[in-house]
C-alpha cells in the first residue's frame, strides 16, 4: 500500500521536518505513527545525519504497532526493530542493523546503561511523551524519565514527542515534556522556576504544609505562547467531519499457547487448555462462540459459567487506548461476563453501565473514567453523549442492531444536538487471524453472518 498523506498528515509531517526538536499533539487516529516515520523516511533519503532513531513507546505499541506500519506501507523505505523480550534478546536486537529502534519505557534504564558512553541514537521519538511528565531535576520523576534525562542532549540531534493529551492533569504536565525539547529553555530550567511564574499555592486544610498549586490566571496564554514555536496542535474537529466517526482498528497479536489453542480450536472443534481443561464445540455456531471468546481473552470450561483466562493481549491495548485517553472518558463494550471480570480487575476505577439512574449522572457529569457498557444494555433510549466522545470495543459480537445502538449512545448525531460539535471515536480491539476480523467485516459492511461464514470457509485459517 502506497501513502498518500492526509492534510494533517502533512503538517506533522512539515512540522517534523523543519523542528529538529518538538512535539506533536494529535489523538489516537489521526495517523500521527504513519506521519512520524514518512517524516523519518524523508530525512534518510535526504541523507540527514538522523540515525539510527529510537522510538520509546508503550510495550504493545513498541512490538507491534510501530513495526506493522513500516510493514503496510510500500513506498517506506525504513528498517525497524524492536529491542523487547529478555536481556539476551535485547542484546541480540541492538547488534541487528536498522533504521529504527523501538523500545518500550520501562527498558529505558537497561538500555542506557547497557549502551554506556556508546549512545548511537540521533533521533528519539517519544511516544506517548506524557510519561515523560513528572521529570524534575535533582532525581525526581521515575527512572525512566531521569534515565532518558542522562542521554537526551548526548548527540541526539533530533527530538519528536508525541501525545493525544499533552495535559491530563493540568498544565503542570508541560514542563517535564519539554525539558525533553529544549532543556528548560521555554518553560524554566527547573520546575521550580515554572512553578514560580505561573503557579500560586493554595492552603489545604488546616495543615500548614498542606497546598495545592493552581494556575494563574495568565498561565496557559503565556505558556503556549512559550511553546508555539515547536508545537503542532492537530485538532480533529478541524479535519474529521464530525457527523461520521473516526474509526480505527486496534490489532493485537494473540501469544503464542494462545494461538495454538485457537487453531486447535477452529480446526478440530476441541481444544486442551494450560490448565488441562478441554473445550469443545458441538456445532458450527458454538464454535464461532468459543472462538470469539478465544480472540477477546477468556474461554468458557462448561455450561456453569466457569472460565480460564488464557491471554491478556486486549488488555494492555485497552490500558493504551486509556492511557492516550488522559482523563477523558471512555466507553468500553464487552460481550462476555468473563471480559466483565478481567475489565473490572484491570480497571478498579472503570464502573458498569447498571440499572441505577445515577451511573448514567455520573457518566454525563464526567465522574466515570471508564465505563464498561454491555451493548445489549446499551439500546435505545439512553442519552450518554455529555459523557464523552470515545467508544471502543474490547469484544466483538455478530449482533449488527445492537452494534449500530451502543454507537449512536455517543454518536456525532447525538453529539451535536447537544451542542458537543466533536469528532467521536470508535476504536475496534482486532486479534489478528481470529474470528474477530469477520465479525469486524461484519458489522462494518453491514453483510450477513451466512455469506461471512461462507467466504470465511474458503480460507485455511481464520
Amino acid at each position: 500500500m502506497r501513502f498518500t498523506p492526509r492534510p494533517y498528515q502533512k503538517l506533522i509531517m512539515q512540522h517534523i521536518l523543519r523542528h529538529p526538536r518538538g512535539m506533536v499533539w494529535s489523538s489516537m487516529g489521526t495517523g500521527k505513527t504513519a506521519s512520524t516515520l514518512f517524516a523519518l523516511d524523508t530525512l534518510k533519503r535526504c541523507g540527514e545525519d538522523a540515525f539510527p532513531a529510537l522510538i520509546l513507546a508503550p510495550l504493545r505499541v513498541a512490538v507491534s504497532t510501530w513495526p506493522d506500519e513500516v510493514a503496510k506501507w510500500s513506498d517506506l523505505g525504513l528498517t525497524i526493530q524492536p529491542i523487547t523480550g529478555s536481556a539476551a534478546a535485547r542484546r541480540r536486537a541492538l547488534s541487528t542493523p536498522a533504521d529504527v529502534y523501538t523500545a518500550n519505557y520501562e527498558n529505558l534504564p537497561w538500555l542506557t546503561k547497557e549502551l554506556g558512553d556508546r549512545w548511537p541514537f540521533r533521533t528519539v521519538v517519544a511516544d506517548e511523551s506524557t510519561k515523560l511528565k513528572g521529570f524534575r531535576l535533582g532525581g525526581g520523576g521515575g527512572l525512566r524519565a531521569r534515565a532518558l534525562s542522562k542521554v537526551a542532549f548526548k548527540g541526539v540531534t533530533r527530538f519528536v514527542g508525541l501525545s493525544g493529551t499533552p495535559v491530563p492533569n493540568g498544565l503542570e504536565d508541560l514542563w517535564g515534556q519539554y525539558w525533553f525539547v529544549d532543556s528548560g529553555l521555554r518553560l524554566g530550567k527547573t520546575f521550580s522556576a515554572f512553578h514560580q511564574r505561573w503557579f500560586y499555592p493554595e492552603r489545604v486544610g488546616s495543615d500548614p504544609h498542606a497546598v495545592r498549586w493552581n494556575a494563574q490566571p495568565f498561565a496557559q496564554e503565556q505558556i503556549e505562547e512559550r511553546v508555539r514555536d515547536v508545537t503542532v496542535s492537530v485538532d480533529a474537529a478541524d479535519y474529521f467531519d464530525v457527523t461520521k466517526p473516526v474509526e480505527n482498528v486496534i490489532s493485537v497479536e494473540l501469544p503464542p499457547a494462545a494461538r495454538t489453542i485457537y487453531r486447535r480450536l477452529s480446526a478440530d472443534m476441541v481444544a486442551e487448555l494450560q490448565s488441562g481443561r478441554e473445550i469443545t464445540a458441538a456445532n458450527a455456531a458454538a464454535l464461532s462462540g468459543k472462538c470469539v471468546q478465544c480472540a477477546s481473552g477468556a474461554v468458557y470450561t462448561d455450561d456453569a459459567g466457569h472460565w480460564e483466562e488464557i491471554h491478556t493481549a486486549k488488555i494492555e491495548a485497552l490500558k493504551d487506548v486509556v492511557e492516550e485517553a488522559a482523563g477523558a472518558p471512555v466507553m468500553v463494550a464487552y460481550h462476555f461476563k468473563s471480559d466483565l471480570e478481567r475489565l473490572k480487575k484491570a480497571f478498579p476505577r472503570g464502573r458498569v453501565l447498571d440499572r441505577d439512574p445515577f451511573t448514567i449522572r455520573d457518566w454525563n457529569a464526567g465522574k466515570i473514567p471508564v465505563l464498561f457498557a454491555h451493548p445489549a444494555s446499551a439500546g435505545h433510549g439512553l442519552n450518554l453523549q455529555d459523557g464523552g466522545n470515545i467508544l471502543c470495543f474490547f469484544s466483538l459480537w455478530w449482533d449488527l442492531e445492537q452494534f449500530q445502538q451502543i454507537c449512536e449512545r455517543i454518536g456525532p448525531v447525538r453529539q451535536m444536538q447537544a451542542g458537543h460539535p466533536r469528532p467521536v471515536f470508535i476504536h475496534y480491539i482486532v486479534a489478528r487471524g481470529t474470528v474477530d476480523e469477520l465479525v469486524l467485516k461484519r458489522l462494518k459492511t453491514k453483510a450477513s453472518i451466512q455469506s461471512i461464514l461462507l467466504e470465511s470457509m474458503k480460507e485455511k485459517e481464520l
